[in-house]
């Protein structure tokens, strides 16, 4: 369905950086080729429809023509990652879809996020956020903040929350990265007003 022909060696950025350069629509493809069953794996985890997943992933390759060559790209895998959650998320909203998404992403996906945004999250590291936990714990869903507490404050396992809270152990997975981002967020928002 989603084939282009082998036009250029290279990892992703390199194709990246080529296609911003001379906008060739088949180096574009064969970096879309390369990751277009994860795109579509996303896509239909979102819509749970496979026809409305392939018109996503599309509409995601069409967005891609045009934002490669505005961007200079240094991680085209997590660039990517982000641009089709956010487009997901964007068509969920206009077609009022959002019941369709798990419990789990309501805590944070539905929040579609700048490429800055993006950029400032994944520079604050598990360090930074553990200076920062008895600050912002407090603010976080209490299902997170007490996943948080214990497998960074008290070194519990998976398992040990999982046994000590009565949470599945996906729900516990979901609430530590659903926490972990709320926090990054909190701090985000801290680092840009002592900035400005």
């Amino acid at each position: 369905m989603w084939l282009f022909k082998k036009h250029k060696e290279g990892n992703d950025e390199t194709l990246a950086a080529a296609y911003r350069e001379n906008g060739d629509r088949q180096v574009a493809g064969e970096l879309f080729e390369r990751h277009v069953k994860t795109v579509y794996g996303v896509c239909l985890f979102y819509f749970r429809d496979r026809a409305t997943a392939q018109d996503a992933v599309m509409g995601i390759f069409e967005k891609l023509l045009t934002e490669l060559r505005r961007h200079h790209i240094s991680n085209f895998k997590a660039w990517l990652s982000f641009v089709t959650r956010n487009y997901c998320i964007s068509e969920l909203r206009k077609t009022k879809q959002n019941r369709f998404l798990p419990e789990t992403y309501l805590d944070f996906e539905i929040k579609e996020t700048s490429l800055e945004e993006e950029t400032i999250l994944n520079g604050i590291n598990d360090e930074h956020l553990i200076n920062y936990l008895s600050e912002m714990l407090p603010q976080l869903k209490d299902k997170q903040r007490i996943c948080i507490e214990l497998f960074y404050l008290k070194n519990r396992s998976y398992l040990e929350i999982e046994e000590e809270t009565g949470f599945g152990l996906n729900e516990v997975k979901s609430y530590i990265q659903n926490g972990k981002r709320n926090l990054k967020l909190l701090i985000e928002e801290k680092i840009k007003r002592h900035v400005a």
